[in-house]
């Protein structure tokens, strides 16, 4: 059960690092200021789910 939790926890970290790199090249390209908020938002959201299943990895690898 915890390297479900560890594999989707990756996964997710994968996602922060790609929503990161789209909001940096968004940054660089001079695009508007609405996606690179959309981007932020997403990427903390992310990262709160990551977070919650790296807890969950570590719960289940106590047990």
């Amino acid at each position: 059960m915890a390297s479900v939790f560890n594999i989707i926890a990756v996964l997710f970290m994968v996602a922060v690092v790609i929503v990161l790199i789209r909001g940096l090249i968004n940054m660089l390209r001079g695009g508007s200021g609405s996606t690179s908020n959309k981007l932020m938002q997403a990427r903390v959201l992310l990262q709160a789910i990551a977070l919650v299943f790296i807890v969950l990895t570590l719960y289940f690898t106590h047990r």
